[in-house]
């Protein structure tokens, strides 16, 4: 409390203690993955809406106990992801969808992660939690993979891969010995593919997206800064994104927007349960690919018997 100044008095015990005391109308879970279904089991009989840290949950059979909660009890659950809140992400898809000025998606390629968490300083309360395969559901993997397979879903309307690879490796299994630093997903759709380099190892920090159309590609280096090329017309036009509207512009101010009725959440949209459930059933089926080395199959392993 003194190094980031506030009171004590706002901390609680457990979550219930937390409820008891305040009444609130929503609560923020940016505890770990695995933590995430209990945290909805609590708040969900109360009628409290939930905006939990990316992703959904550890697994595919925590996210549908998740969503019959959500469903039953009538709340929101909402996830957040840093690239939500881009203004790169927004124009994307408004130059895919909306402007049809690339074309057709063939091809997503998604760079994401950085040098390491602990290399880059996280607190080991964090890195704990974070490189343990059960809390975290897997390492790199789960930490940036998910970013890729939450664009993508979004991108693609909601369609579900064809099929599902994944190769993963340790690069510094002295580092990382319980999981994965490096991942590689590919995702193949009826006419397009999507490649998600979700690493531990990169030299910087990175998120970013390159979208390409039959007739061009969009690059989103960051949250601003983009490259569009368009067949027919000359050179690489550089553009930055503006910011995003005031009310959706950052997870907490969406989240009151949304509890409040004044923003409605599109299905399949980037922080929605229907695109959220889907991210939890790419790491799966990429867990299962990287683990038995062969292509999953996404009928076949998700179908219901």
């Amino acid at each position: 409390s003194q190094r980031y100044g506030f009171d004590m008095n706002i901390v609680y015990p457990s979550i219930e203690a937390m409820i008891n005391a305040t009444h609130p109308d929503a609560v923020t879970a940016f505890n770990p993955i695995y933590d995430h279904l209990k945290t909805v089991e609590i708040c969900a009989p109360k009628g409290i809406h939930v905006m939990v840290e990316k992703p959904l949950a550890v697994s595919w059979e925590h996210s549908q106990k998740m969503v019959a909660l959500a469903r039953q009890h009538n709340i929101h659950l909402l996830t957040n992801y840093e690239t939500t809140w881009y203004g790169s992400t927004v124009d994307a898809y408004r130059i895919v969808h909306q402007d049809h000025s690339i074309g057709d998606i063939t091809k997503i390629l998604f760079h994401t992660g950085h040098a390491g968490p602990i290399e880059i300083g996280c607190r080991k309360e964090f890195t704990d939690w974070l490189t343990d395969p059960i809390l975290n559901g897997a390492g790199a993997l789960t930490d940036f993979g998910c970013y890729g397979a939450n664009m993508a879903t979004w991108l693609m309307k909601g369609a579900t891969p064809v099929t599902v690879s994944c190769v993963t490796q340790q690069m510094k299994p002295n580092v990382y010995p319980r999981v994965e630093d490096e991942a590689t997903i590919i995702l193949t759709y009826p006419k397009a593919q999507v490649i998600i380099q979700a690493s531990w190892n990169w030299p910087y920090s990175r998120k970013d997206m390159t979208i390409y159309g039959k007739s061009g590609y969009v690059l989103c280096k960051n949250g601003r800064d983009m490259e569009i090329l368009i067949s027919g017309k000359k050179g690489i036009t550089s553009q930055q994104a503006g910011p995003l509207p005031k009310g959706a512009h950052d997870p907490f101010a969406f989240l009151a927007n949304v509890v409040r009725g004044k923003i409605e959440v599109a299905p399949f949209g980037l922080s929605s349960l229907e695109n959220n459930v889907i991210v939890t059933q790419i790491l799966d089926a990429a867990k299962v690919a990287a683990l038995t080395g062969k292509t999953t199959v996404w009928d076949d392993y998700f179908r219901q018997d």
